[in-house]
C-alpha cells in the first residue's frame, strides 16, 4: 500500500514535467500584460504611438499598442482586428468616408481622417470587434492614452 501511494505521488509529480504544452501555445498573465504596458510609454514614436509584437503565428498576430493621441484611419479588405483594452480610456471612430486614403499594401489602405461614421468610448476591460473592411480610427484626448491588445485574423478563418 504504501509502495502504490509512493508511486501515485511520484506520477502526479512527474505528469506536468512529460506533458508539454502544444505547439503555438501561448498564455500572458495580467501580471505579464501590466509589465508590457507599463513599458511601452518609454518607446513612443512620431505618430505617437507604441507597440510591440506579442506573437505572431502566420495567420493571425497579438500586438500590444500605446497610443497617447489619435490614430490614422485604417482599413483591411480581408482582416478582421479583435481589440482587448488594457489600460486607459478612449474612442474608436467606425465606418464613415476615408479622407486621404492610399494603398500601404494589397487590401491593406491608410488615411488621414474619417468623416462620419460612429464614434464609440473605449475603457479597459472592452473588447471589440471590428468586421474586414470597415475604416476604423483610435481617437485619444489630449492628456489620455490607451493601451490594447489587438488581436488580427484572416476574414477567411472567421467562415
Amino acid at each position: 500500500m504504501k509502495l502504490a501511494v509512493r508511486l501515485l505521488a511520484a506520477a502526479l509529480v512527474a505528469a506536468p514535467i512529460s506533458a508539454a504544452d502544444p505547439p503555438g501555445f501561448a498564455i500572458w498573465s495580467a501580471r505579464d500584460l501590466k509589465a508590457h504596458d507599463a513599458a511601452l510609454p518609454a518607446h513612443v514614436a512620431a505618430d505617437h504611438s507604441s507597440r510591440e509584437t506579442l506573437a505572431d503565428y502566420g495567420d493571425h498576430r497579438l500586438r500590444m499598442l500605446y497610443r497617447d493621441a489619435d490614430g490614422n484611419p485604417e482599413q483591411h479588405d480581408a482582416i478582421i482586428d479583435v481589440v482587448f483594452v488594457q489600460s486607459g480610456e478612449g474612442a474608436l471612430q467606425l465606418g464613415g468616408t476615408m479622407i486621404g486614403r492610399r494603398t500601404t499594401t494589397a487590401g491593406e489602405y491608410v488615411g488621414t481622417r474619417l468623416d462620419g461614421g460612429e464614434r464609440h468610448a473605449l475603457a479597459a476591460g472592452d473588447i471589440v470587434h471590428v468586421p474586414a473592411g470597415i475604416p476604423h480610427s483610435f481617437l485619444v484626448a489630449p492628456g489620455t492614452h490607451i493601451t490594447y491588445v489587438l488581436l488580427k485574423i484572416p476574414g477567411s478563418a472567421i467562415r
